[in-house]
């Protein structure tokens, strides 16, 4: 072969793949942080309604690179929390742990995402910890799994696709955790 010849066909390969990167970039778009408004549950499954008040704790969130993967911060999280438990009144209200009857300690300590798909499932898992406030004693503690899957039909953006089964996989954890405290004699 040519040597000229072969050298425009590499150049030309070169570009095609700069413009697939190109492409691919524009499309998937920097990653967006999981947002509490997403993780709020839309509807709940209350069997009691206690009349005691209780503080929120959040840890083992993460923030979002800007390059990475949708992350849920302990904020988001805990805003998601506070504003669930106000629709759901699984508690009467959230207040400040040294005016409450209880504390629930949420830690968020594992998280599946795909790199890539059609269809994306995002596994989550939190240990969620109820305790007394007045003597520290534990009341309630479970390890939650949820998951969530969005389709390419949902959303054609990969980087929201994640960002959207994130925040359902999170949803859906605080609604199971939610209905089990629902269900606990306090």
């Amino acid at each position: 072969m040519n040597p000229l010849v072969a050298q425009r066909s590499r150049s030309r390969s070169w570009l095609r793949l700069l413009g697939l990167c190109a492409s691919a970039a524009v499309i998937g778009g920097c990653a967006t942080p999981a947002t509490y408004q997403g993780m709020v549950p839309t509807s709940f499954d209350t069997a009691v309604k206690h009349p005691q008040t209780v503080a929120i704790a959040v840890n083992g969130g993460q923030e979002t690179d800007a390059v990475g993967k949708p992350q849920i911060s302990d904020a988001a999280f805990s805003q998601a929390l506070v504003e669930a438990i106000t629709r759901s009144q699984v508690f009467s209200r959230v207040v400040q742990a040294n005016s409450a009857h209880y504390v629930l300690q949420v830690t968020l300590f594992g998280m599946e995402q795909p790199s890539f798909g059609f269809s994306f499932t995002v596994h989550m898992e939190a240990g969620w910890v109820l305790k007394r406030a007045d003597n520290g004693r534990v009341v309630w503690q479970e390890a939650i799994k949820s998951e969530h899957t969005v389709s390419a039909s949902e959303s054609f953006a990969g980087v929201t696709r994640l960002r959207l089964a994130t925040e359902g996989a999170a949803r859906n954890n605080i609604a199971q955790g939610l209905a089990k405290i629902s269900k606990l004699d306090l």
